[in-house]
């Protein structure tokens, strides 16, 4: 029996913005620094994704393209944090 390594809720796109959602977390990253593959890829490209069963990563089948959910969270991890000024 395999174990999990993360458990991924949710996946979306927000303009040049990937938003994961994995092991109740949710991170904010920059498309593009994730994957020049993504950044250039259209909406429904990008849509079309599997997670491994394991929990180890996502691969986008039509971009012949494959991220680790640990890659993506240090990448979360190293943005500066964002704030809002009024």
């Amino acid at each position: 029996m395999m174990n999990k390594q993360h458990e991924v809720q949710n996946l979306t796109f927000e303009g040049q913005w990937m938003i994961l959602t994995v092991d109740h977390q949710t991170y904010r990253l920059p498309i593009d620094q994730a994957s020049s593959r993504l950044a250039q890829a259209s909406d429904s490209d990008r849509n079309h994704y599997q997670v491994s069963p394991s929990g180890y990563g996502i691969h986008w089948t039509m971009l012949d393209e494959d991220l680790s959910i640990n890659g993506l969270i240090r990448l979360a991890q190293a943005q500066p944090v964002q704030s809002t000024v009024s």
